[in-house]
């Protein structure tokens, strides 16, 4: 493996335990807040506020290219993506959108909702039966 392909995966593992760890604490914090609730609004304000930031860089590195590919593979992969991958899911969705292609953002945001409550469900069945 070669220095600049070693360089960028500690970038994104670098980020990712950033995201991971700014995750952890925003969720608790925001779940602390929200005592004696039963819904999960720390996930929720986690996955809204990934989409906002997202949105923002995203924008800003379109039109300004302000991003270098480092840079990019730091926030964006690495510390977005530790913080909630729902932000790249809605970015990718949005950028389906934006290109006039309609149909396949339904089917993105569709299948992955649908296939990913039943990838869950399926993960609890099997972890049952091996589990009794």
């Amino acid at each position: 493996m070669d220095n600049v392909v070693l360089n960028r995966i500690l970038l994104v593992g670098l980020g990712g335990c950033i995201g991971a760890v700014l995750r952890y604490l925003f969720s608790g914090y925001v779940q602390g807040v929200m005592q004696n609730v039963q819904f999960p609004y720390g996930t929720m304000v986690v996955n809204l506020t990934g989409c906002f930031i997202i949105g923002l860089l995203s924008q800003l590195a379109d039109a300004r290219g302000v991003f270098t590919t480092e840079s990019r593979l730091f926030v964006f992969t690495g510390m977005l993506g530790g913080y909630t991958t729902f932000s790249t899911f809605a970015n990718e969705s949005m950028n389906l959108l934006r290109d006039g292609q309609a149909l396949s953002t339904f089917a993105n945001v569709s299948v992955q909702v649908v296939l990913g409550l039943l990838a869950v469900w399926l993960g609890r069945v099997a972890a049952a039966l091996i589990w009794r």
